[in-house]
């Protein structure tokens, strides 16, 4: 199975803060944003707002002279001791904050041995989570995360899931054609949310974004109730721009 890999906006966000983490991670006493931005090439209104993520999130730390060092995220995740839960605990803190952040249960996912897999996710009583009525592994053609990881497979990966899960009708919008999905697949832009208006279950919908790092395929999802669809677009777009910090978590 081939992977399509076409860079995202959150793609380059992560590829400019893996920049700007080596630079600050060379420099042992601390390093200026200057100086930074110097061996970056990264604008300066740009690396501010890298540098105010980074510190969010706790990679770096900005020392009495105004420097940066490395910080204590970095280095849970940098050691191989306890790297993983190190890392489920860091990607539930980004996600609890996104939860917050858009106002809806949100949801990360992978395809993993040719299966759709919801790693983790983040609900509250005010953003509860979708009702998983209908097992998400053989429902991927009605859902969000399911169309967005198979948007990054190649063709032959596509039919060969789909050949292997029945495309059934969940709803009156869901999509039971292979061929018209499949269309629709290799139509959807990479940096453009993958969205289900109550095609998986009736009263909910949901949009989704990829997540890809290295050789992994996964996506970074949200639910909302149908009588918040107003809000679906925006919500979908403040995901889309805030999922640098996942891709990030997974690339270091």
């Amino acid at each position: 199975m081939a992977l399509k890999h076409e860079p995202t906006t959150p793609y380059h966000s992560a590829q400019e803060a893996l920049r700007v983490l080596e630079t600050v991670a060379r420099g042992s006493s601390g390093v200026a944003d200057a100086e930074i931005a110097r061996h970056t090439g990264i604008a300066p209104e740009r690396l501010t707002a890298l540098l105010r993520m980074l510190r969010r999130e706790g990679y770096v730390e900005q020392i009495t002279d105004g420097a940066y060092v490395t910080g204590e995220t970095l280095a849970r995740l940098g050691s191989a001791h306890h790297r993983e839960q190190a890392l489920r605990d860091k990607l539930q803190r980004t996600l609890d904050r996104l939860r917050d952040s858009v106002g809806a249960a949100v949801y990360m996912s992978r395809y993993v041995d040719g299966e759709i897999s919801i790693t983790q996710y983040a609900d509250s009583p005010a953003a509860p989570k979708v009702n998983e009525w209908v097992d998400f592994r053989s429902s991927a053609h009605a859902t969000a995360i399911g169309k967005s990881l198979l948007t990054q497979l190649d063709h032959a990966g596509r039919r060969d899931h789909l050949a292997r899960h029945k495309m059934a009708r969940l709803t009156s919008r869901t999509i039971t054609s292979d061929r018209l999905l499949l269309s629709r697949l290799e139509a959807q832009p990479p940096t453009v949310p993958v969205l289900d208006l109550q095609e998986y279950a009736v009263g909910t919908v949901c949009a989704a974004v990829p997540i890809t790092a290295g050789s992994s395929v996964g996506c970074l999802a949200l639910s909302l109730p149908v009588e918040h669809a107003h809000r679906l677009r925006q919500a979908a777009d403040a995901l889309n721009r805030n999922a640098a910090p996942v891709l990030l978590s997974m690339a270091i």
